[in-house]
């Protein structure tokens, strides 16, 4: 199973700047963390990713199906920076109705509900409106209803934003006991978020790809002498300011 980005380039308006330009990108087993300083291009890949935008000129497709179809839809969650309750919903009704929008009918959307709320470890909560639930129960609910129609690939965008330590705990243990048979691209401002436990890491600056590969890899990026429990940061660190060296290198006449 292959989700990839080929030779992709989007603009938020066709006279500006592209975001993303020609890039290309496949997504592989497991969790895998995507870092990137602002306005790097992580929102923008996530959207693309989850067809919930198109691109200029390229392709997205998973296992060869385009974006543009119910199918590709039907494979791929997304959970957006933003996850807002419905008052009037409890958790199950909420995550059945998203089903029910992505085209499952009643009877399998509340089933299917139940088995979603259980991946998460929100079965518990399922009768609690979702107005009464804390930020972390509420991203769980979110990631519950990206599963609910049986989701191969799940794309979170920054899920763990304005959550505390223990929230974040949880939430993160939570996304590990997923990855068996889900593949997880999970986009963050936190470098300490499952970075030195993600199966990959995946840093873009400036629109483009800067590193792609095992978390190993990634991790041998950090400087030596790096304080234990900060060699993710170093690593990140180090690959952002080699960047930067460079494009300040390539607009020196």
């Amino acid at each position: 199973m292959t989700l990839k980005l080929d030779e992709c380039t989007y603009a938020y308006r066709r006279w500006s700047t592209p975001v993303l330009r020609s890039l290309t990108y496949e997504l592989p087993d497991g969790l895998t963390i995507l870092l990137g300083p602002n306005g790097a291009g992580k929102s923008t890949l996530l959207k693309l990713a989850a067809s919930v935008t198109r691109p200029l000129s390229g392709t997205v497709t998973l296992d060869g199906t385009p974006s543009s179809t119910r199918a590709f839809r039907r494979q791929v969650g997304w959970l957006p920076q933003t996850v807002l309750p419905m008052p009037t919903l409890t958790a199950r009704e909420y995550v059945a109705y998203i089903g029910w929008l992505k085209g499952m009918n009643r009877t399998e959307a509340w089933t299917q509900a139940a088995r979603a709320l259980s991946r998460v470890e929100m079965e518990p909560q399922a009768t609690t409106k979702t107005s009464k639930l804390s930020g972390g129960q509420l991203r769980r609910i979110g990631v519950a209803g990206a599963l609910v129609h049986d989701a191969r690939v799940l794309l979170l965008d920054e899920p763990t934003a304005g959550m505390d330590p223990q929230q974040r705990r949880v939430f993160r243990d939570t996304l590990t006991t997923l990855t068996a048979d889900v593949r997880v691209l999970m986009s963050t401002h936190d470098v300490t978020d499952l970075a030195e436990e993600a199966d990959h890491v995946t840093v873009i600056t400036g629109g483009r790809i800067l590193h792609d590969g095992p978390t190993n890899e990634f991790l041998a990026h950090a400087p030596e002498g790096t304080a234990p429990g900060r060699t993710a940061e170093g690593a990140y660190t180090a690959l952002i300011q080699a960047a930067d060296g460079t494009a300040l290198r390539t607009a020196q006449p």
